[in-house]
């Protein structure tokens, strides 16, 4: 086996990070924005921060926040990418990002994460509820956290 140089390391890492991030992070911004713009153009995101208003209120964030956190459920990468968007609407500001910072990361990626991991791993599927709420519960308390930090 032919050793390697640290600039052969170097290039073999940044193809893999490459890779990565065009194969699975960018299509889920990519559908992130979107969604956001679909929601924004129909009306639905007016109609879903309405609704979601009152309970969003509880952290400090306005209901299209939920928004972001149903995309996380999903995908981090998506989560942040409909934070992006909304960002960038000027629904949401810094300190509202950075109290659902720990939610994208804490509940992010759920259903991905269901099939990769506790499929994988035999995990009976009657404990999947336990196992998503224990993180939701987490989340929450890492948006309640924030709220009273920032």
């Amino acid at each position: 086996m032919e050793k390697k140089t640290l600039a052969d390391i170097f290039v073999d890492g940044a193809r893999k990070g490459w890779n990565i991030g065009t194969s699975s992070i960018l299509p889920n911004l990519v559908m992130a924005y979107a969604l956001i713009q679909i929601l924004r153009v129909t009306g639905l995101l007016k109609l879903m921060g309405d609704f979601f208003g009152p309970a969003m209120a509880i952290f400090g964030l306005p209901g299209e926040a939920m928004a972001v956190l149903m995309s996380a459920w999903l995908s981090m990468a998506g989560g942040m990418g409909v934070a992006i968007s909304l960002y960038s609407m000027n629904v949401l500001n810094p300190e509202h990002v950075s109290i659902l910072l720990p939610a994208i990361f804490l509940m992010g990626a759920q259903v991905q994460y269901m099939g990769r991991m506790l499929g994988t791993a035999g995990v009976q599927t009657r404990f999947y509820p336990v196992l998503f709420a224990i993180s939701i519960i987490n989340a929450v308390v890492g948006m309640l956290v924030m709220r009273v930090l920032v």
